[in-house]
């Protein structure tokens, strides 16, 4: 079977792309255990368990299609030193991911190829989501830390 090149690459870097997240949400992950932020930490668990689940799918619909899977070097976490540095690099990450799944749903629309379509329409819609997680938990941050500030001038 001749396999799209194009196709192939959007494949291959959105492995690598879902694979970079699951090593930036453990890492976050264990620094706020580290902090003895454990509802954070629970969080950022949890997200790195459904990126996981995203490379999966992305390592399945590989091999159906006969190409072995393979990862590149993965970019370095972002060091951070506070719970805001870690939710705005998630918010990056997160937009990464959205332009990524957009563009390579565009491509599978003009190649008319239904099935990668679809993997990566449901990974775009599932990037948004988390992506609007990060943003709310951002506002819950800012208005926590508002109102700590006006406690502290009262």
């Amino acid at each position: 079977m001749l396999m799209d090149p194009k196709l192939v690459g959007y494949l291959r870097r959105a492995l690598n792309h879902e694979m970079a997240a699951v090593q930036q949400y453990l890492t976050q992950a264990t620094l706020c255990e580290l902090w003895g932020l454990d509802d954070a930490a629970a969080k950022f668990q949890h997200e790195s368990v459904d990126e996981l689940e995203h490379a999966k799918r992305l390592t399945r619909y590989l091999l159906t299609l006969g190409i072995v899977p393979n990862g590149a070097q993965l970019p370095a976490v972002h060091r951070v030193r506070s719970l805001r540095d870690m939710l705005m690099a998630d918010w990056h990450l997160e937009a990464e991911a959205i332009q990524l799944y957009s563009d390579a749903s565009l491509y599978c629309t003009r190649v008319q190829d239904d099935t990668a379509y679809h993997l990566f329409a449901g990974l775009l819609e599932e990037e948004r989501a988390h992506l609007k997680d990060v943003e709310s938990w951002l506002n819950d941050l800012s208005a926590s830390e508002s109102q700590q500030n006006g406690a502290n001038h009262v």
